[in-house]
């Protein structure tokens, strides 16, 4: 099972499968959503998926015809996205709280990628924040 819940915990969910296939999205519309270069996803069943508190805290947003993206209305956390007449919910891996195995497959939408970021690029990881300045 998988759980998931929004930064403030006042909304959450579980799944009783495991994600579909996980992808980086750089179109547009998720830069924007979430502020980044990409959103992480994966799809679930729409069947197995269920809000276990803060359904009613949930605003929603057609970003494209028929797309519609749920956020928090408390603390701004975009939690699934779901398209009209689809058996599969979209989860932002962001908002997970199970641990899973599964890594992510590929890069979708780079045509829309932010100019400042490419994947491919090798940059300096550090466990927590910055290193200290000398």
């Amino acid at each position: 099972m998988l759980s998931g819940s929004c930064l403030c915990g006042d909304v959450a969910y579980e799944v009783d499968s495991d994600p579909g296939p996980i992808v980086h999205c750089h179109c547009n519309t998720c830069r924007k959503t979430h502020g980044s270069a990409f959103s992480t996803v994966a799809n679930v069943p729409r069947d197995r998926f269920r809000w276990i508190k803060g359904e009613s805290l949930l605003r929603g947003f057609e970003s494209s015809p028929g797309k519609t993206r749920y956020f928090c209305s408390r603390c701004g956390s975009h939690i699934v996205a779901e398209r009209e007449g689809k058996s599969t919910i979209l989860l932002r891996m962001g908002c997970l709280d199970t641990p899973i195995a599964e890594r992510p497959k590929m890069h979708i939408w780079r045509s829309d990628g932010a100019s400042w970021f490419d994947p491919k690029d090798a940059v300096p990881e550090w466990q927590e924040a910055t290193p200290p300045k000398p």
